[in-house]
């Protein structure tokens, strides 16, 4: 009876620490397939013999073995750590930076790419100015390529001047890399803030990749758009100086703006529509941080974005295009919007 307990209680417990392993040795361990299929299977062997050993002559000795073996891993998981030097995509190859005097806030390396393909386009890096103190709007864009629950998201602010600027928090890959969901909880990838001109990084989504991108105006007062601004702009300085790990659930491209966004308004729920990102419309309406005046449905139908995109391509008014038919919040929206 006793036995038959500690398999209902153990063996769950085993089974998740030998799939991390697993997954870890696949995805982290500096070597070719062979290798990683060679090392996987003999950690398989090593975890089965243990167990074996465990039920069939000393519990005890066959635990400790395994939990030796797994604490070897562990501490060989803690020496990966994260780097800004690697043999980066070109498409975040550069850091973003930002300087602030005054109200002028200067960005380096902002993203202009001329996008014809996804492996064919002329790579511009700007450094670009912005007076904060013409900061009038802030919208949010979600591009969605697989189902309903999973979006990326982005944030775009715009000047009196009519440029627009989006941040935007993505994986940092290198050259040989392609983004894996399961490699981004496993240490496979950097986090970067890319700043980028909304024909590059917009397009790029809707006319080259072909997903599916919403854009939502955002009720926020003109004090909360400039500490948002300067929020992505102090992440972006310190991933310059001390990189992170890019995590699939709890440091992706949504988590990372709610961590940010508490700052402006504390208390902020947390809510599970922060990891299904692509319902946060829903979450963001839910808290009055969108035009409360009309319904959530018809601010989507509004803001599907994707055909005029299109339609816009080349078109040096790229950003007054896709915002056709957009309506701007109303100057009458209600006190209680997302940030006062």
């Amino acid at each position: 009876m006793r036995r038959t307990l500690a398999c209902i209680l153990i063996i769950p417990a085993f089974l998740l620490a030998t799939g991390w392993a697993t997954l870890a040795l696949w995805y982290q361990l500096p070597a070719g397939t062979i290798i990683k299929s060679t090392a996987i299977a003999a950690w398989l062997v090593f975890s089965g013999l243990t167990v074996w050993a465990a039920w069939r002559y000393r519990p005890l000795r066959g635990s400790i073995a395994y939990l030796l073996g797994l604490a070897l891993l562990i501490t060989w998981w803690q020496t990966l750590v994260p780097s800004n030097q690697r043999d980066w995509a070109d498409d975040v190859a550069e850091t973003t930076t930002v300087t602030q005097e005054g109200s002028i806030a200067t960005i380096s390396h902002v993203r202009n790419f001329d996008w014809r393909s996804p492996t064919d386009y002329t790579a511009h890096w700007e450094s670009r100015q912005y007076d904060l103190d013409q900061l009038r709007t802030v919208d949010m864009l979600l591009s969605y390529w697989t189902g309903p629950a999973i979006a990326h998201t982005l944030v775009s602010f715009g000047f009196d001047d009519g440029r627009f600027l989006v941040f935007s928090v993505e994986i940092r890959k290198e050259r040989h890399e392609e983004f894996s969901e399961i490699g981004g909880f496993f240490k496979q990838f950097e986090t970067s803030i890319i700043a980028a001109d909304e024909h590059d990084i917009v397009r790029l989504r809707t006319n080259i990749r072909g997903e599916d991108v919403y854009l939502y105006r955002i009720d926020m007062s003109q004090d909360a758009m400039r500490q948002l601004f300067l929020a992505y702009a102090e992440e972006a300085n310190l991933l310059a100086k001390e990189p992170r790990y890019y995590h699939s659930i709890i440091a992706n491209c949504t988590t990372i703006v709610y961590h940010m966004v508490r700052q402006i308004i504390p208390g902020l729920p947390m809510d599970y529509r922060l990891l299904l990102s692509g319902y946060l419309p829903e979450y963001i309406y839910s808290i009055g941080g969108l035009d409360s005046t009309q319904p959530l449905e018809i601010l989507r139908q509004q803001g599907r974005i994707t055909g005029r995109a299109l339609s816009a391509d080349s078109d040096p008014d790229f950003s007054q295009a896709i915002r056709r038919t957009i309506p701007p919040i109303p100057e009458q929206a209600p006190a209680n919007s997302a940030a006062e």
